[in-house]
């Protein structure tokens, strides 16, 4: 089976590591982001892995043609931005048959095996796994009935259109006569494509529990990260304490508290508190410093006694002593 991975955006909630490096290859353990999506599949069901890449579409290329996988890849590129429906159209001449389709910045636990069963069970053109939530007004919201065909799809609710609390998961199987309902150039798939096929009751959908996450922003960034750890999804590295290191040659201070958090080679930690966050390689955090939720780039060094959450810093930094960041991005950028 093909797996389609949707993966053009730029990534603007990420910056300013995205600055340099697309979204799809940050690193999550010791895969990349996008290699990390291509793994709730079951190797056995891949034959080959096409990316619809569109920002710094050429790393992507180099970084799959650099490395060796059990499966082919294709790079789609796109020129211009053509959203979630103009970007799998753009497939559809290396796509055919049934395939699966992915939102390039999900993690989740949905058994694709079973949704690939109900697709072949219910017919259609496609089946979504769907997540509850309390409040769907972010998400694409479904319609469901006892035969799992999705009635209803509608994109970011208001609050008085709301209408369940199933949501659209980012993860689909289609056929390939999905080409024939998305229209050429630039569109979204959630608006004018999935709400065309609910009306006809050409969708299935199959609500899964355990875990689903959109790692667009620091905090859930930090959040896949956790759950990947805590669901052995990973081949190297080592688990300390509930946290990932990529190599023993960390230097971590006795007294330091470090927990659900990534921390690649080379880093020197004093002792401080890390908390669900990530540090890359060759980075220094000094004494009595407090991360929580936090990206920290390759080399970066943190000053004495500062605070940080909910924010992401660049590579190459330094964060004076006594600094105290929230929300933010450093350096500041517009």
């Amino acid at each position: 089976m093909q797996v389609v991975v949707l993966a053009g955006g730029i990534g603007s909630r990420l910056r300013p590591w995205t600055q340099e490096i697309p979204k799809p290859l940050l690193p999550m353990l010791d895969k990349t982001l996008l290699e990390q999506v291509i793994s709730a599949v079951p190797n056995n069901l891949i034959d080959e892995v096409v990316v619809a890449g569109g920002y710094k579409v050429d790393q992507i290329k180099k970084y799959f043609s650099d490395s060796h996988f059990d499966f082919d890849i294709t790079i789609v590129p796109e020129e211009k931005p053509l959203g979630t429906g103009g970007a799998l159209g753009n497939c559809s001449d290396v796509v055919s048959g049934t395939f699966a389709c992915f939102n390039g910045d999900i993690i989740s636990s949905l058994n694709v095996e079973d949704l690939l069963n109900l697709h072949r069970s219910n017919g259609g053109i496609g089946s979504l796994g769907l997540w509850n939530v309390k409040d769907p007004s972010r998400f694409g919201i479904v319609g469901l009935d006892k035969e799992s065909k999705i009635t209803k799809f509608k994109e970011k609710p208001k609050p008085d259109e709301v209408f369940s609390n199933l949501i659209n998961a980012g993860s689909y199987i289609f056929e390939e006569d999905i080409f024939d309902y998305i229209p050429s150039g630039k569109n979204s798939i959630e608006r004018q494509v999935f709400p065309h096929l609910a009306e006809d009751r050409l969708l299935n959908g199959l609500p899964f529990s355990g875990f689903f996450i959109d790692s667009g922003t620091s905090k859930s960034w930090c959040d896949a990260v956790r759950t990947c750890i805590e669901n052995n999804r990973f081949t190297s590295g080592e688990i300390c304490g509930k946290s990932w290191f990529e190599s023993p040659n960390s230097k971590v201070e006795l007294g330091s508290i470090i927990s659900n958090s990534m921390i690649e080679k080379n880093t020197d930690i004093k002792k401080s508190k890390i908390e669900n966050s990530t540090i890359l390689s060759g980075s220094k955090i000094s004494s009595n410093v407090h991360l929580q939720s936090s990206l920290i780039g390759n080399n970066v060094v943190v000053g004495k006694n500062c605070i940080i959450s909910n924010s992401i810093i660049n590579h190459n930094s330094t964060i004076p002593d006594d600094t105290v960041l929230t929300d933010s991005k450093w350096p500041l950028i517009d």
